[in-house]
């Protein structure tokens, strides 16, 4: 009797349907823990900028906290601002400021970022924002 090597083509088809059946449970797995990473890290950024701006702010204690630039946080209370954010800071009277975080990437939905810990993030049109008050104690 002669031997053949190698496989036949029914295997190699079965092989390959496996194969496909597997990837196609695996890759929503992998996309749904992609876009549970990238909440994280916006959740994370959000909570590094609030952390930055409330020790610049009882640090530094400006006399117009409305004027604090992204620069301002750099030097010593940020490595680096994060890209597709962006403050604001209002007064809101009595020594009250007001502000506001937001991260304009369109790639996080708000329930994963709320899911990732930080609850107080709320929805603004296509935005995400975190705002919060600092109170002037000086």
């Amino acid at each position: 009797m002669k031997l053949k090597k190698g496989f036949t083509l029914v295997e190699l088809l079965i092989v390959l349907a496996v194969i496909a059946a597997l990837l196609s449970v695996a890759t929503p797995l992998a996309i749904n823990a992609v876009k549970s990473a990238k909440a994280s890290q916006v959740a994370q950024n959000f909570r590094s900028i609030k952390s930055a701006i409330e020790n610049y702010f009882n640090t530094e204690t400006p006399s117009d906290p409305t004027n604090i630039q992204n620069s301002d946080l750099e030097n010593g209370y940020i490595n680096s601002f994060p890209a597709n954010f962006s403050f604001t800071i209002s007064d809101s009277g009595n020594g009250v400021y007001t502000v506001t975080i937001t991260y304009t990437g369109k790639d996080v939905a708000l329930d994963k970022v709320q899911k990732a810990g930080l609850k107080e993030v709320a929805q603004n049109g296509d935005n995400l924002e975190l705002t919060f008050d600092l109170q002037k104690w000086w």
